[in-house]
């Protein structure tokens, strides 16, 4: 037998420290969790995208009491960006949570859905979708969707 390790690298931000850019959507994913419709979990996540072409998206989490029917902010982010510019690969996502009257302390990470569904969007586009974790301490940011979800299962893995 053999033992292997998998190792995610994040680097650890505070926001004076992001490119201007990067600062603008983590900004907006912030304010998006004003925005979330959240009344059975009261876990508010907003989330917001910055393309290639530098427009920014965002949108937030929807929830429903025919639960799963609700959508995560990152997919509801992800799929309006995509549905307005089906060409134009996502750079970056920013995610916030808000919760009992404030921002979590640390950073929140995307579910497994909304993990598949931007390694999906990276896979297709063939670049890295960096991803930006805000929390009150700092900011963790991710080279690639791929390094928050290793052994990931993509077209390559159906060859």
């Amino acid at each position: 037998m053999e033992t292997q390790s998998i190792v995610t690298q994040v680097q650890l931000y505070q926001f004076e420290e992001l490119a201007p850019d990067y600062q603008k959507i983590v900004t907006l994913a912030k304010e998006q969790t004003g925005k979330s419709y959240s009344p059975y979990s009261h876990f508010a996540v907003g989330a917001a995208v910055l393309m290639e072409n530098g427009e920014i998206f965002a949108g937030s989490n929807q929830e429903n009491a025919a639960y799963p029917s609700g959508l995560c902010a990152e997919r509801t982010t992800m799929f309006y960006a995509n549905a307005q510019r089906p060409d134009v690969p996502i750079k970056a996502i920013a995610i916030a949570a808000y919760t009992n009257d404030d921002y979590l302390e640390d950073p929140v990470a995307p579910c497994g859905a909304c993990r598949q569904a931007l390694l999906e969007n990276e896979s297709r586009f063939g670049q890295p979708l960096q991803v930006l974790l805000y929390g009150k301490k700092g900011i963790y940011f991710v080279e690639s969707i791929k390094d928050l979800l290793p052994l990931c299962f993509t077209k390559e893995s159906m060859q």
